[in-house]
């Protein structure tokens, strides 16, 4: 009896290669996967499915994680308010983390007797799923022909007409991979050092003009409701945000990292509703948080998102901040006014019973109701105590010498 084999499936180049492979010149019985985190409408999932039983999968499965991912991932991602290098909202690692527990989730329930994925050798996504397979699923092989075989583009497309497969191999100009949380878009001009992508590699064209306000509400932390309409989950208030902000051009930019296997790598992402969202929370939390509850959730949220974008989510420390995180937003709800214009966006101000800027309790740089001019003078005598101790016992030292 052959060996099953649960494969994450794409439809693309090289997960195709994969099926057709293992099934034909290694003797599996290939069962394919599809996670769809956002990037795929009903009809490219039908179409998956249709390709990946024609290449010789014994059955194919669509997995709807939209909601899974959000609930799983996003939030914390929100919470945090990460930026990658104060730039990237990690589009594509954080879902390819989702995507890994799913594959390996059905691996182990299927009982399969190995588990694949067809990254290279070139990149992190490689490290993301074999990390969650081998602690997830220990057990079980894991097989990567792609990374293996050190497959060429055309060895592979050689391979598959040779096999008599019938699908689209002619590379597209850009590559684009479209999800909840954004979308990145690689091109020849993010393969040096310099070099913009030009419109047409957008997959939203900057068409829109002039400018309109948005509201954003937050609950407890999380995006409920955009201009005052409620969604049944933030995943939905997250497309609506995308329609809405994309095609004025918002959310471009070229992510500059380094990877998890040492090289550093640029990418480019569109991701509107993701940066309009972060910007949004953290002004709302600038409004309503201490001064130490924001220094603590910065330094805890970059090591959050670094250690995520390295595919470590099962680290029991991941959950630690993860509570830490979501005890932070008790008091993160209330509206945010965000003005959308071509290629940019500005917050234009906040609303929310927890405002610690109310004036009941002084103006900055105005008038005060809370303290007297003496509670001032006697606060500083004290707060610089023992500076001023340091430097006249500094002073009395050269002195001497």
């Amino acid at each position: 009896m052959s060996k099953k084999v649960v494969l994450g499936f794409s439809g693309g180049l090289d997960t195709s290669f994969c099926v057709k492979y293992l099934s034909e010149e290694k003797g599996y019985e290939v069962h394919t996967l599809t996670v769809n985190t956002g990037g795929f409408s009903e009809e490219e999932l039908k179409q998956i499915e249709e390709h990946a039983i024609c290449l010789g999968a014994r059955s194919h499965k669509n997995v709807d994680a939209v909601k899974s991912y959000y609930d799983r991932i996003i939030r914390y991602l929100i919470f945090g308010n990460v930026l990658k290098n104060n730039t990237y909202p990690l589009s594509v690692s954080a879902e390819r983390l989702m995507q890994a527990l799913h594959i390996a989730e059905y691996a182990r329930q299927s009982g399969a007797h190995a588990v694949a994925h067809g990254s290279t050798g070139a990149g992190n996504d490689q490290v993301r799923f074999d990390l969650i397979f081998q602690i997830m699923i220990p057990d079980t092989e894991i097989l990567t022909p792609i990374r293996d075989l050190r497959l060429s583009r055309e060895e592979e497309v050689e391979y598959l007409k040779n096999k008599g497969i019938n699908m689209n191999f002619e590379k597209a100009a850009y590559s684009v991979n479209k999800g909840l949380w954004g979308t990145s878009v690689g091109g020849k001009e993010t393969l040096a050092s310099k070099g913009v992508l030009p419109e047409e590699a957008w997959p939203v064209k900057a068409t829109r003009q002039g400018s309109e306000e948005i509201k954003l509400s937050f609950f407890k932390g999380e995006p409920v409701k955009l201009n005052d309409k409620v969604f049944s989950h933030p995943s939905e208030l997250i497309k609506t945000l995308h329609e809405i902000a994309a095609p004025y051009g918002i959310g471009r930019d070229i992510h500059v990292g380094d990877t998890i296997i040492g090289i550093k790598g640029r990418v480019g992402f569109e991701a509107a509703a993701p940066l309009i969202i972060i910007k949004a929370h953290h002004t709302l939390e600038k409004h309503v948080l201490t001064k130490w509850q924001l220094q603590w959730k910065d330094i805890l949220s970059q090591f959050y998102g670094n250690w995520l974008h390295e595919g470590q989510i099962l680290d029991p420390v991941m959950t630690d901040i993860e509570h830490f995180l979501e005890s932070s937003q008790q008091h993160v709800s209330g509206d945010v006014f965000i003005q959308l214009l071509p290629f940019r966006y500005q917050i234009l101000g906040i609303e929310s019973p927890h405002d610690l800027m109310k004036s009941e309790f002084g103006k900055y740089g105005e008038m005060n109701t809370g303290w007297t001019a003496d509670d001032v003078k006697g606060f500083t005598r004290i707060f610089g105590n023992q500076i001023k101790m340091y430097h006249l016992l500094k002073s009395r030292a050269h002195e001497k010498n």
